[in-house]
């Protein structure tokens, strides 16, 4: 870990109302275009999961907005210390998605957080939005496989 990172706790300690609140919040912001998913250098798995499935903004709207409460896995502390007060918010969602002609059903990943801008504004950041790559555990369901 290096000397900016902090470890990270899980927080699963929520309601299923405090859930469906964020996620009220959470679907508003990305119908009124206030969000943004990170797709930059640091965030590969998401720039390559967006292209080997061949999604756009149109697609990942839908994936988002599709969210439930039941989907929500858990809660970590955002390792960054400038930004140490956020919680990121982590849901899986099962999708289908076309993969070059084959339909697929893909666990999606997605972290989020909801902060305020300087301005004043909420802003919906999507840190992750990718295929699920390691077990995950949900706070108000269990997986079935």
């Amino acid at each position: 870990m290096s000397s900016t990172d902090r470890a990270t706790k899980k927080y699963t300690n929520f309601t299923e109302k405090e859930i469906e609140e964020y996620l009220i919040a959470f679907k508003q912001l990305v119908e009124d275009g206030d969000f943004s998913i990170e797709l930059n250098e640091k965030r590969t798995e998401n720039v390559d999961f967006m292209e080997d499935y061949d999604l756009n903004t149109e697609s990942a709207i839908k994936i988002l907005l599709s969210l439930e409460v039941l989907d929500f896995c858990y809660a970590v502390d955002n390792v960054k210390p400038k930004f140490s007060h956020e919680k990121l918010y982590i849901f899986c969602r099962e999708f289908e998605l076309d993969n070059r002609n084959d339909m697929d059903k893909i666990d999606i990943y997605i972290k989020s957080n909801i902060t305020t801008t300087r301005k004043g504004k909420s802003r919906l950041f999507v840190v992750s939005f990718h295929k699920r790559n390691k077990p995950i555990s949900y706070c108000f369901k269990t997986k079935q496989n």
